[in-house]
Parts: C-alpha cells; structure tokens; sequence
C-alpha cells in the first residue's frame, strides 16, 4: 500500500460516510485531536518509566481513546456506525482526577505551566486539548456530533491539568506559582 493517495490534491478529504474540504469544522475538530494525541505520546517520552508507570499507561490509554474521539468526529451522520466515546469513559477521568490529585499539595494560586520537562509537556497537551474543544464546540453548533466526545475532551483538560502537578510534585519540582495571584483555591477537603 503506498502512503500517498493524490485524492486528496483538489483539497478535500475523505471522512466516514463522504468528503469534505480539509478546512471543513469536522477536519479542524478531529486533526486538532490528532494534533493532541502527538502531544500526549511526546509527554509519555518525557515521563519516568519507574516512577511514572501508572502515568504512562493511563495516557496510553487516553491515546487509544483520543483516537475514538477523531472517529466519532469524523462521523458525516451520527447514525452511520454506533459511537465510541461513552459517558463511562468521562467517568473514569474523573477517577483518575481524584486519584492523581490526592497525590499533589494543596493548591492556593494559579501556577504557570514549568517544572519538569514532562509537567510542561502535559501543560501543552492542557492547552491543545482546549483548543480541541472548541473546535469541537464550533462542529457542534453546524452539525450533531456524539456530546460525550466534548466532555470527554473537557474533562481529559482537567486530567492534563492535574497529571502536570503530579509529574512535578514526584520529581519533587515544586509548582511554579503565578506571583500576581492572590489566593483564589479552597484547600482540599
């Protein structure tokens, strides 16, 4: 099989049931996910296999899942194939928030993305995966998409979020706290 195909020189592309132009919202909303997934493998690299074991099978996971999400979204109709993403999947994000935040210190300020290099990798993928999202949310207001593909991709930022401070505080970098912040997070209860 050859990797290039030429169908794609007029600038439209092929997605589940037709094609589109490679500029249409379903193509920003899946290649920005893709896009994300790039990222996520980048910050595995960065992680240590000893240390960081759990963290690195938990984001393989989520890249198998991020690929799930860019099929649902490159769905022309939502009825053509029964969808991937489920509420299950966002459930288990949250128990993994919980799970990774109770490892961190209590938080009081916001804090600039830093710290190690795997922290600052999981701070961009925080940051790719909201773009993500809104790309998602710009498809959904044009044409029905699977709603879980969007919270799962709200909740996956939160999970970046709360994993970057993990990788930190077991490499023992400390979070780099904006100075300008007043305190403006409850402590954990």
């Amino acid at each position: 099989m050859k990797i290039y195909t030429r169908t794609g020189d007029a600038g439209q592309t092929g997605v589940i049931g037709g094609r589109v132009d490679k500029d249409d919202a379903r193509v920003e909303a899946y290649g920005t996910v893709d896009e994300l997934n790039c990222f996520v493998g980048q910050a595995i690299g960065f992680l240590d296999a000893g240390r960081d074991a759990d963290l690195m099978a938990d984001l393989l996971e989520i890249q198998h899942e991020l690929f799930d999400c860019g099929g649902d979204l490159a769905l022309l109709k939502p009825d053509q194939r029964p969808f991937k993403v489920t509420a299950e999947m966002v459930d288990r994000l949250e128990t993994w928030i919980d799970k990774y935040d109770a490892e961190t210190p209590d938080i009081q300020r916001f804090i600039l993305p830093g710290g190690t290099q795997a922290s600052s990798a999981l701070h961009v993928c925080r940051t790719v995966c909201r773009r993500a999202e809104r790309r998602v949310v710009t498809l959904a207001r044009k044409q029905p998409i699977n709603e879980e593909v969007r919270r799962y991709l709200n909740r996956l930022s939160d999970l970046f979020f709360t994993v970057a401070r993990t990788a930190n505080h077991r490499a023992g970098s400390p979070d780099v706290e904006y100075v300008r912040s007043a305190e403006v997070f409850k402590r954990k209860p």
